[in-house]
């Protein structure tokens, strides 16, 4: 009944989408396997994309030649770049969607690709032979073989929901739990654990006051994701803001005995940094209110998403602390919020390629890894995806440093020091993030992504016009110099100091208060010698100039690191002979089994003496 699939990816969450493109668009012919093709590339949560740090990593997809970026642009119904008032490597664009046109783009460019095939069907175990995988067998009963298999099952293992004292299996609400493949891949030598996550109730606008809360528009210009012309949207949807109050607190203290949070019927870790409106409550007593964000789910619907209320308290207590937040007074709901615990499985079980290091030829991306955030799941796809193709073919796995993309800080992250708790990525996380930025993914990226075959000429021909724009623009500030007479009245105005003598537009260009865009609409020696650059390159040029300090320290710390990332560690390197190491290090050595000096002095637990011993004994 099938033939056989160079790669099978079984769920088709945003992690087993990118996951199936980019195997496809490589040149594998894929099967993607769904419990539900109506819900493909779902946004189970909150209707949006990107936001701090998660931006970044939307944008490095779409110069890796993902989808998330394109789909996202499509389907926007609003645009923020956010943290502007801080520096550039802190910029960050985030998108409201519409949440069923975000669904029905993703499937349509799937559907659009060739090599991809589609199958609605539970997987229940994994075929195994001679420590590969090579294939899936289904609830149906149908056996599929394949070279490669990547797992994204997301939330839909042995998931669980709860709202207050009621609890029932599901990977979604409305949807069952997926059963078999845990349980195969523990008795195969697998680690296994609980985690759990939350949404918010999801509530009718049309009973809603929207006067006595804040209106958040989007920005005036819409920057968007890709890098590529997709078409953006002319208008935006407003967002708005209201807050929680004591009232509002005391009401949802009501529900604690019945939460199932606090009654220990979960025992999965929650989300650190997206905690429940309970856990919010108590953890932060001292605070009177909390924010609320009110987000349309699309164009063409009333339903509303309250970013900031995820709970699983019971039903009537949610609908009571409603009523009582401002603009919600006569608030009805469609759906109330709930949490769901579902199993993963530590990543410290994977290689940098995510292919498991137990079982060959099977790879894990997204939530099974023990991560939270579509942007999060969709970068492992990609990367999984990659993979799964190349070991199929039999060519060298495509590793990202972390010096490369915030995609490599994310991965390097899951498998030198795991998570006990559902990660999620910030700028924080990124010792590089000078380098890091949204705006040079592209710079970063295409040129990798178009060898591999993924970026097309067209992309590729854009990244080198970028380049060759923002030097000729260096150079010609090098080259213009400026009189006192007709840059001193500029100077003025954006409360700079006057020019002593005649100067380099470089050199005024490097002052704080100045930006390229002012001295073009300000000097017209500056307007007349930069004519027909595009906006995006002449911002390039600016961030280059004003930030070259430490964007070339940063350059130096890389090439640093490197120095220890280029020391590869065997394989078979035999810990146990090394007995000055520390005890802690010797298990987290033999456990992780790191593949250079470099991962090795990222684990959690190794101090750099046990470094140190390492290369000693590796002849360094």
């Amino acid at each position: 009944m099938f033939p056989e699939y160079d790669i099978i990816v079984v769920g088709a969450g945003h992690a087993g989408c990118e996951a199936a493109a980019a195997a496809a668009n490589l040149g594998s012919k894929v099967l993607l396997v769904t419990m539900n093709m109506q819900t493909i590339a779902q946004m189970s949560c909150n209707p949006a994309m990107g936001g701090i740090a998660k931006g970044q990593i939307v944008r490095e997809i779409d110069a890796m030649g993902g989808y998330s970026g394109i789909v996202t642009d499509i389907s926007m119904i609003q645009f923020r770049m956010l943290n502007l008032s801080k520096g550039p490597a802190m910029w960050s664009p985030r998108a409201q969607n519409d949440r069923m046109l975000f669904a029905a783009t993703w499937r349509e460019l799937l559907e659009r690709t060739p090599n991809v095939d589609f199958y609605q069907d539970m997987v229940r175990s994994l075929i195994i032979k001679d420590g590969r995988a090579c294939g899936v067998v289904t609830g149906l009963g149908h056996e599929i073989r394949s070279k490669a298999v990547v797992l994204t099952n997301g939330t839909f293992l042995n998931g669980i929901i709860h709202i207050g004292e009621k609890q029932f299996g599901g990977g979604r609400v409305a949807e069952k739990a997926a059963t078999g493949i845990t349980e195969q891949l523990v008795e195969l030598g697998f680690e296994s654990d609980r985690l759990k996550t939350g949404t918010p109730p999801r509530i009718d606008g049309r009973s809603l006051d929207y006067s006595k809360m804040e209106e958040q528009k989007g920005d005036e210009e819409i920057v968007g994701f890709s890098f590529t012309d997709t078409k953006k949207p002319v208008e935006q949807r407003s967002c708005w803001i209201t807050y929680t109050s004591p009232k509002v607190h005391d009401i949802l203290k009501t529900g604690f005995d019945r939460s199932p949070m606090y009654a220990g019927r979960i025992e999965g870790t929650g989300p650190r940094y997206c905690p429940s409106i309970e856990d919010k409550i108590n953890r932060f007593a001292e605070r009177e209110r909390h924010q609320l964000f009110v987000e349309p789910e699309g164009w063409n619907t009333v339903e509303i998403y309250v970013n900031g209320f995820s709970t699983s308290l019971p039903e009537e207590v949610q609908i009571a602390a409603l009523r009582q937040v401002p603009g919600f007074e006569n608030v009805r709901v469609f759906r109330p919020g709930y949490a769901i615990e579902y199993d993963y499985f530590p990543p410290t079980q994977l290689n940098h390629s995510l292919e498991t290091k137990l079982i060959q030829n099977l790879f894990f991306a997204g939530q099974i890894n023990g991560t939270t955030g579509y942007e999060e799941a969709a970068c492992q796809g990609l990367m999984a995806g990659i993979n799964a193709h190349q070991k199929a073919k039999e060519l060298d796995a495509v590793i990202l440093k972390r010096s490369d993309a915030y995609i490599g800080v994310l991965i390097d992250d899951l498998i030198s020091k795991g998570t006990e708790e559902p990660y999620r990525m910030f700028t924080s996380r990124a010792e590089f993030r000078t380098i890091l930025r949204q705006d040079n993914a592209d710079l970063r990226l295409t040129e990798l992504s178009y060898r591999l075959g993924l970026a097309s000429q067209e992309r590729m021909d854009k990244v080198i016009n970028k380049k060759d724009g923002v030097e000729k623009i260096k150079d010609i500030l090098k080259e213009v110099s400026l009189e006192p007479a007709e840059a001193d009245g500029f100077l003025a105005e954006n409360n700079s100091a006057p020019l002593p003598q005649k100067q380099k537009a470089l050199q005024v260009l490097l002052r704080p208060n100045i930006t390229l865009e002012a001295m073009i609409n300000g000097l017209p020696r500056i307007k007349q010698a930069l004519t027909g650059f595009s906006e995006e390159i002449i911002e390039q040029a600016d961030i280059q100039i004003k930030y070259n300090v430490y964007i070339e320290k940063e350059k130096e710390l890389v090439k640093r690191m490197n120095q220890l990332e280029d020391l590869l560690i065997p394989d078979n390197f035999d810990y146990d002979r090394i007995n000055s190491l520390s005890a802690e290090a010797m298990q987290k050595f033999k456990k992780i089994k790191p593949r250079t000096l470099g991962q090795a002095s990222r684990i959690s637990g190794v101090n750099p003496s046990d470094v140190q011993i390492l290369m000693v004994y590796m002849g360094r």
